[in-house]
C-alpha cells in the first residue's frame, strides 16, 4: 500500500520495537476550508459556528493508496465518503512528545 503524505510536513511514526518510519511530505498540501456563522458570545468573547465545506489538493481516490492528511482534513473526506485517508494519532495515547509538549512522532495513524 502506498501512502502519499498531504501534509505540510514529515510525519515520524516510531513502532513498539523502537523502529521509526519517516513519511516525507509530498509538497502537496491537502486543505479544508471551513464556512463560518456568528453564534453569539461567551463571556464577551464571539463565537462561531462552523461547518466543513470544500477540500483542496485532495487527489482523487487511486487503487492501492492511502492519502495521510490532517484530522480536519480527514474528517471533512470521510463525511464525504472517503475511505482512502488517514491521519497521524496525536491523542495523548499516539503522540509522542518532546520535553517543550512538542510532538516529534506519533504510534500509528487513524482511519
Amino acid at each position: 500500500m502506498k501512502i502519499v503524505n498531504l501534509t505540510p510536513h514529515d510525519i515520524i511514526v516510531r513502532l513498539k520495537n523502537g523502529e521509526e518510519i519517516t513519511f516525507p511530505a509530498s509538497g502537496e498540501v491537502a486543505r479544508v476550508k471551513t464556512v463560518s456563522e456568528d453564534a453569539g458570545e461567551v463571556a464577551g468573547v464571539p463565537v462561531v459556528s462552523q461547518e466543513y465545506d470544500e477540500i483542496q489538493g485532495l487527489p482523487e481516490p487511486k487503487d492501492g493508496t492511502l492519502y495521510l492528511v490532517s484530522l480536519v482534513v480527514r474528517q471533512a473526506a470521510q463525511e464525504q465518503g472517503r475511505t482512502d485517508i488517514i491521519s497521524p494519532d496525536t491523542s495523548p495515547q499516539g503522540a509522542i512528545r518532546d520535553e517543550q509538549g512538542r510532538i516529534v512522532a506519533v504510534r500509528r495513524f487513524v482511519r
